[in-house]
């Protein structure tokens, strides 16, 4: 029979942490031991986590999410890791699911799993963008894919072990770097059978910072993975739409010369708006029209943001420094 440890990384999660852990403890497959990894917090989601019956590992100082993983990996022994984020709550069937998909085939190491179109806690549009983004472009690639995102994934120890710890110096981006060590040593499964509700980022300027910090370094990270002979991480957004953007923001600096070549980066963004046509059908048949243009707006000001970070990271590889 197979041991399941499930492993929630926390840092002052007591909004979520509850419903994520009640969650666990109402699924078909119960894990075998439950590990909370209190992140050195200060709001009191360990005690929530005792209260609930689950163990805790405590962390004497902030150390990123990676930290608190590997940390719940050394404190567990299970045969499957359950990794799960700590404002994810898993539909009943999620763990039985993702150790089906690895008993059913050996050549599998890893599955992970895709979003819920509802959201855990409904904060208004701008988390509404961010989930329905995550949701449309994980369920675009499901079946085997390249990467993991270790929100809500089940991966075998032996595979884990094999692939190495991951990597603490990294506070963003963790996943995209242990994807490039993983998939040249396993088959990774992306599948819509296992199924959690995710809180969102829901503040607007807290989430253009968080893709700042998440752009920088996937230029460095791309090149890493090329090293490993790793296929390249599917994406989350449309090529064709990072391009019409980052053409759009060469072309602005023309309106300076005539106002009239303003017209320019006016088509650019246009193109960028219709890049990506299967998003804009997902997103209006979930929300209706006056939310496709707002979710459009906000995707314009993300991806502003995404091809700076991506311009600044390549030069910071070009110059020799760290991203």
């Amino acid at each position: 029979m197979t041991r399941i440890s499930l492993i929630v990384p926390c840092y002052n999660a007591a909004r979520t942490l509850r419903l994520c852990l009640e969650s666990v403890l109402a699924q078909t497959r119960l894990p075998d031991e439950i590990v909370v990894v209190d992140d050195a917090g200060s709001d009191g989601s360990a005690a929530i986590a005792e209260e609930l019956g689950c163990r805790v590992v405590r962390l004497s100082e902030n150390r990123g999410v990676s930290a608190a993983r590997n940390a719940g990996v050394e404190h567990t022994t299970g045969d499957v890791i359950f990794f799960l984020d700590s404002d994810v709550a898993l539909r009943p069937d999620a763990v039985a699911n993702a150790v089906a998909v690895l008993e059913a085939d050996p050549g599998v190491g890893c599955v992970h799993g895709v979003y819920d179109t509802e959201p855990l806690i409904d904060d208004g549009p701008v988390e509404w963008y961010r989930l329905l983004h995550q949701v449309h472009w994980r369920r675009r690639h499901l079946g085997e894919v390249n990467s993991v995102v270790f929100a809500l994934a089940a991966i075998r120890r032996e595979v884990l072990t094999g692939a190495g710890r991951l990597d603490e110096s990294l506070r963003d981006c963790e996943d995209v770097e242990y994807s490039s060590r993983l998939a040249v040593r396993t088959r990774i499964v992306l599948t819509d059978t296992v199924v959690g509700r995710h809180d969102e980022g829901h503040r607007f300027l807290p989430v253009l910072s968080e893709q700042w910090r998440r752009a920088l370094p996937l230029i460095p990270l791309a090149l890493a993975t090329a090293r490993r002979g790793a296929a390249k991480p599917e994406n989350a957004n449309s090529r064709a739409g990072i391009l019409a953007c980052a053409l759009a923001l060469a072309c602005l600096p023309l309106g300076l010369f005539a106002p009239v070549l303003f017209a320019v980066p006016a088509v650019l963004v246009g193109w960028f708006v219709v890049a990506d046509p299967e998003l804009l059908r997902f997103v209006h048949r979930q929300r209706g029209t006056a939310f496709t243009a707002y979710f459009m707006a906000v995707h314009l000001a993300v991806h502003v943001v995404l091809v700076t970070g991506l311009a600044v990271g390549s030069l910071r590889v070009l110059r020799g420094s760290p991203a």
